[in-house]
């Protein structure tokens, strides 16, 4: 994996959802839209982005300054578990 960490940002439609893709690739930042695993969508979150990076401020700055709501971040952890980050 690079040395890079996953993390997954969770949006509430597919709209904000697609438009963060697009900025962000256009940026360098590689990301996939993904239907969030269905525990997170009960907490109203039905579309994320998976993104792979060492920069994750980055990311949430460009994605913040397009005034795209994000829900919550989530950073991967080894085992596979899921844990909320505050930026």
């Amino acid at each position: 994996m690079n040395g890079r960490n996953v993390y997954l940002i969770t949006f509430r439609s597919v709209t904000y959802a697609q438009r963060g893709e697009r900025l962000l690739n256009r940026a360098g930042e590689r990301c996939s839209l993904k239907r969030t695993p269905r525990w997170m969508e009960e907490q109203g979150c039905g579309y994320s982005l998976r993104l792979q990076t060492d920069n994750i401020e980055r990311a949430v700055t460009l994605l913040r300054g397009e005034q795209l709501p994000m829900r919550k971040v989530y950073l991967r952890r080894e085992d596979g578990s899921l844990e909320e980050i505050t930026l």
